[in-house]
């Protein structure tokens, strides 16, 4: 494609696919995002001439899909949707952007109107992929109820769903990915450990997406300590990176492998090895903060270093748990996890609850425990 746009240099289309050609072929672990940073500049000149056209923001959005970078997507994002207000897909690609900004309500919105415009056209892919991102954003907020409307509608979608049969501009695996990630999320993001231990596991072809069932039995089953039981989850996550590893999956099976290490450091927590808990959970927060997210998902089932910051709080350790919870805020923002743990690690709570309390504006009453602990602490602060 490089040699194309330098041969033809005033094709908008060459152009446009050269720089998402870079922006797709980036190397994850680069967190120099030179080849992001290369497809973003194409794209924005070009933009500038051209601020109706649908590809152009579509690629913005794609080539700044990274925490550091986000914000210069948002134009991009705030516009696409209005270009292109009955594509499913158009509608749902804003809320890439927003949820690495942390613009729940945002995310929320574009995302119920390309879920419903999927469901008209009949492309159940794209509503799924939709309804992944609305999910994690609802349960960002503390509004659960709405995020389980979406999880009971499930079985009603997934017998009608054929990965095989692409209508939209979403992958097949990106539905397979939802039906996998939204009950785990919503179990995990709720800290429902005993249902996350127990969610069914329906086999697909994509290994990572089945790892995202096994992921949340894990942690489930350490947490509530069925030992056994997290063992043999582990086991199962182990299986997947081995298939993926043979199938030539490097990034997934990657991806797996850090989801093993985070289970198996709360299998150590489980089994009253602190030390070995911790270190674990550190190499697997590292190995994390070396890669970056699919577009697939709005973000990880628990971010790693989120669960290092809950397993020192847990281990009474809260100024390192307050470090851990920071560094996650700086990389996921305005996650309720990441902020309801560091207003209940920090010595000077009372700004991170209220921050907390201020993304809950819309959370359901009686709220969960942890933004009612929140609301104690910033009225206790505040006076």
């Amino acid at each position: 494609m490089g040699r194309a746009a330098a041969k033809y240099p005033d094709d908008t289309e060459t152009a446009a696919f050269y720089a998402l050609a870079l922006a797709a072929a980036a190397d994850p672990a680069d967190k120099t995002y030179v080849d992001q940073l290369k497809a973003g500049a194409i794209l924005e000149k070009l933009w500038e001439a051209l601020p109706d056209h649908p590809g152009l923001a579509h690629y913005i959005i794609h080539s700044y899909d990274v925490p550091a970078l986000a914000s210069r997507a948002l134009a991009a994002a705030r516009r696409y949707a209005r270009i292109a207000p009955s594509a499913p897909h158009a509608l749902h690609m804003p809320s890439h952007t927003f949820t690495r900004l942390g613009y729940w309500q945002d995310s929320i919105g574009t995302n119920v109107l390309s879920a419903a415009a999927a469901r008209k056209e009949g492309q159940l892919g794209e509503e799924l992929h939709a309804l992944d991102y609305q999910v994690y954003a609802y349960l960002q907020t503390g509004q659960d109820r709405a995020a389980k409307r979406v999880v009971d509608s499930l079985p009603q979608i997934a017998p009608r769903f054929d990965p095989n049969l692409v209508a939209g501009a979403a992958p097949g695996s990106a539905g397979v990915f939802a039906l996998a990630a939204i009950p785990a999320r919503y179990a995990m993001e709720r800290g429902a450990w005993a249902a996350a231990a127990k969610l069914d596991v329906h086999a697909s072809r994509f290994p990572f997406a089945d790892a995202m069932t096994w992921f949340a039995r894990a942690v489930g089953s350490a947490r509530t300590k069925d030992v056994a039981a997290a063992r043999a989850a582990i086991d199962e996550l182990q299986k997947l990176t081995d298939s993926l590893t043979q199938a030539g999956e490097r990034y997934w099976a990657e991806q797996v492998a850090i989801q093993r290490l985070d289970a198996t450091a709360w299998l150590a927590l489980a089994e009253a090895k602190p030390d070995e808990a911790l270190s674990t959970m550190r190499t697997a927060a590292e190995r994390e903060d070396a890669t970056e997210k699919s577009a697939i998902t709005p973000g990880p089932l628990a971010p790693a270093r989120e669960l290092l910051g809950e397993m020192l709080l847990q281990l009474k350790q809260p100024k390192p748990a307050l470090a851990e919870f920071e560094a996650t805020l700086a990389r996921e923002p305005n996650r309720f996890r990441a902020l309801s743990g560091a207003a209940t690690a920090a010595l000077q709570a009372g700004d991170r609850a209220r921050q907390l309390i201020k993304i809950c504006a819309r959370a359901d009453v009686p709220a969960r425990a942890d933004l009612t602990a929140a609301r104690r602490i910033a009225m206790r602060t505040s006076k």
